[in-house]
């Protein structure tokens, strides 16, 4: 996965969540783009930057898959969805895999970094769940909706919302929609945006909540229980595939191409569709690609 959102409101949301502590407590003022060095080819320790599920659960399992490329894959666990990238910027780690190319480029574009997508690995489908009213009729005049509130998968949120027919948004609005291009909202639906994390935690106090998969997945939430998804052949669906990055200094590195290797393997992509069944999709990193070259 622009900030239109600020950089700053994310930073208060790391804070808040106490994740400065969890990343070994780095600067979160970071270093200018481009300083840090490229990765050495005689370390053979990778170290790469993940939140907890399924990044990191898929990166844990994989890790004999390393092994036998001669690489020992050390995993820096992160809980939000800033300080992996500026960790990475700063040369503190080798690589991080926790996002999608469009909040990839939106931090490059915002922060001036030079960070990059190498592999596609997988797509983690969004999803409306029930939080006080358990089905999407039963909705009231008013009731409270919680969205992500970074811009892209505010996006993801929104669309998925007009898809159920509860708002319309204003046409063209797209990957790009926020709450200002809501056209029409009949029943006045109060839109919450949420830090993404957060969510789940709201469950008890809002109508519905749209949640990311990985989020589900790190709350226990029942994913079955969703009252609508994102359709896995959807645009949505390559447009969101979770990427491995690394500083563009290392895309050719001996590191990447190992990372690149693994986690686009036919092993990579069993063990996803085995453990997630659904919940977490394997993608084609090429077909991806393809999606975005006809994209520019």
């Amino acid at each position: 996965m622009s900030f239109k959102k600020t950089l700053a409101s994310f930073l208060v949301a790391a804070l808040a969540l106490g994740t400065l502590a969890a990343c070994g407590g780095q600067d979160p003022a970071g270093s200018e783009a481009g300083s840090a060095p490229a990765a050495s080819s005689d370390d053979k320790v990778i170290t790469i930057g993940a939140t907890p599920a399924p990044h990191k659960e898929i990166l844990d399992a994989l890790a004999p898959e390393f092994e036998k490329e001669g690489y020992t894959l050390k995993i820096q666990e992160f809980t939000d969805y800033v300080l992996p990238n500026k960790a990475l910027n700063d040369g503190e780690i080798d690589a991080n895999f926790f996002q999608h190319k469009p909040f990839l480029d939106d931090f490059n574009k915002e922060n001036k970094t030079d960070l990059k997508d190498v592999v596609f690995v997988h797509y983690e489908p969004m999803a409306i769940f029930p939080g006080k009213v358990t089905t999407l009729d039963a909705l009231k005049e008013g009731d409270k909706i919680a969205v992500p509130n970074d811009t892209s998968n505010e996006a993801r949120a929104l669309l998925l919302l007009q898809e159920n027919g509860l708002i319309t948004l204003k046409e063209g609005a797209g990957l790009t929609a926020t709450v200002r291009d809501i056209q029409d909202n009949p029943k006045k639906l109060e839109i919450v945006e949420m830090e993404a994390a957060q969510i789940p935690r709201a469950l008890p106090d809002v109508a519905l909540a749209v949640i990311n998969g990985n989020f589900a997945i790190a709350s226990d939430i029942d994913f079955t229980g969703n009252l609508a998804v994102e359709d896995p052949n959807s645009i949505a669906a390559k447009a969101y595939a979770n990427v491995v990055a690394v500083r563009t200094a290392d895309a050719d590195s001996d590191k990447t191409k190992v990372l690149v290797k693994v986690l686009s393997s036919d092993a990579a992509k069993k063990l996803i569709s085995d453990k997630y069944q659904g919940t977490v999709i394997p993608v084609n990193t090429a077909d991806v690609q393809a999606y975005f070259d006809e994209a520019k």
